[in-house]
């Protein structure tokens, strides 16, 4: 298992991390230092660890937020794939009763002809 060391805050960590993970543990650390360090900008220094809760609390909400938003969508999706199988639906019903009405059309068609004396041209 891969080790890395990433900076958050001044501090630096020992990490492990999976197989070609590498590159996107270093880029959370990096988010998350840059986090910090904003905070630290707009609150002055009001201790590591409150800043550091402060950060994660942050993100945790935006995550929520984001959570919110993912099942919104998903519902939204799952109503667009319903209206979609039942506009399918009634476009295959619209079909065949097109199809049956062609059929019982040509069926009209062939016996006037009939009547009139003649037959029904074949194609």
């Amino acid at each position: 298992m891969p080790q890395i060391n990433v900076t958050i805050d001044g501090r630096s960590y020992r990490m492990a991390c999976g197989e070609g993970e590498e590159a996107h543990l270093t880029d959370l650390a990096a988010s998350l230092d840059g986090r910090i360090g904003e905070m630290r900008k707009s609150f002055g220094e009001i201790g590591d660890m409150r800043l550091q809760v402060m950060a994660a609390l942050t993100i945790a909400d935006e995550l929520a937020e984001l959570r919110g938003r993912f099942k919104t969508l998903e519902a939204e999706v799952a109503a667009l794939r319903k209206a979609t199988e039942v506009a399918e639906r009634g476009r295959n019903e619209d079909a065949e009763r097109a199809a049956a009405g062609i059929g019982h059309a040509a069926e009209r068609i062939g016996k006037l002809a009939e009547a009139l004396g003649g037959s029904p041209p074949r194609g």
